[in-house]
């Protein structure tokens, strides 16, 4: 039988990756704080990887598999000094927000990293995940893995930035939505089931190298068409030019009072990253359309007017769209 040890295992992907890996007969062992439960199949040890012997419950055992996607450069640092000899294979799960520039399309896993982020530099996603994979690269570089995703989606993102979309669309109904000008922007998602099954299959072929795991790059005009279709929105799309989101302070691409994957215009190569590894490797990618249902139903579970960690509160979109249409009258 496997033995795979994921570091995590209870969150959003990790989870997904456990109940893979349990489905394929292995013997899962989820390291967690605790708080919430493991996947059924799967075996909880509770640990703080904050705290010093957080990896004391695993001393002793031997693993096929071990799989982290830490953000924290530090947890991951201590994860590798700890367990880099006691597994055959490690796959590291990082971003595609670790490479240096966004302004060239097109390029592959072997453009420049960011620098990697020090002990006592300010917080930064990219650079932390840039040294996190130093350390896994430094320790197991010859039986490592390093999975690179772009923007994760479909149901159960906790980021509400993909879901704004088909969610708004949904409750908006036969009424306006406020939509940022797509002209030379786009977006590049993977659903977060595609990648787990990317992540296991990795770790069963013990597969080593880099790989971005990105889907295609796609029009945002022809992704929020799809969504308004997806959500049999029968109201009208109200573009709006940068220079007017930015005077009426909406925020580019995530976070409160935002329009999600709105991308400023000098960063193409962000939604064109190239995925021929991933492809090659067997990766797959279901279609746009059949993530968009399942997110939709997921938004609608949850509730389509919620508070959302990502967009506008429909009664500010509408306010927003009438000082729209006060310029345009």
């Amino acid at each position: 039988m496997t033995d795979v040890l994921i570091l995590g295992g209870t969150g959003w992907l990790s989870g997904r990756v456990a109940e893979r890996w349990a489905d394929a007969g292995a013997s899962v062992t989820c390291l967690a704080r605790g708080g919430r439960d493991a996947p059924y199949g799967t075996t909880l040890v509770t640990g703080d990887r904050d705290e010093p012997g957080a990896y004391a419950a695993l001393a002793g055992r031997e693993w096929d598999e071990i799989i982290d996607i830490s953000s924290n450069p530090v947890h991951v640092a201590a994860a590798v000094e700890a367990l880099e000899e006691r597994t055959k294979h490690w796959t590291y799960v990082s971003t595609a927000s670790v490479y240096a520039a966004n302004d060239a399309s097109g390029a592959d896993e072997s453009a420049e990293l960011l620098e990697p982020l020090g002990l006592d530099d300010e917080p930064d996603y990219g650079r932390a995940k840039a040294a996190a994979e130093a350390s896994v690269r430094s320790a197991l570089g010859h039986r490592a893995a390093i999975v690179r995703p772009g923007l994760i989606v479909g149901p159960g993102d906790p980021t509400d930035r993909f879901g704004y979309w088909v969610g708004r669309f949904a409750l908006a109904g036969a009424e306006d939505v406020l939509v940022p000008d797509g002209t030379d922007r786009g977006a590049q998602v993977i659903d977060v089931d595609d990648l787990a099954d990317f992540i296991v299959a990795v770790g069963r072929a013990r597969w080593t190298g880099v790989a971005n795991a990105v889907g295609d790059p796609v029009p945002l005009d022809r992704m929020l068409r799809h969504a308004a279709e997806v959500a049999e929105h029968t109201g009208t799309l109200r573009p709006a030019d940068d220079a007017w989101l930015e005077a009426h302070d909406v925020a580019y691409w995530m976070g409160p009072r935002s329009l999600p994957l709105w991308l400023p215009a000098d960063l193409p190569g962000f939604w064109t990253r190239s995925n021929a590894v991933y492809r090659l490797l067997g990766g797959s990618l279901r279609p746009l359309r059949e993530t968009l249902a399942r997110t939709l139903a997921d938004e609608r579970e949850r509730g389509l007017d919620r508070d959302r960690r990502s967009g506008l509160a429909r009664p500010d979109e509408v306010a927003l769209l009438a000082q729209l249409r006060g310029r345009t009258a």
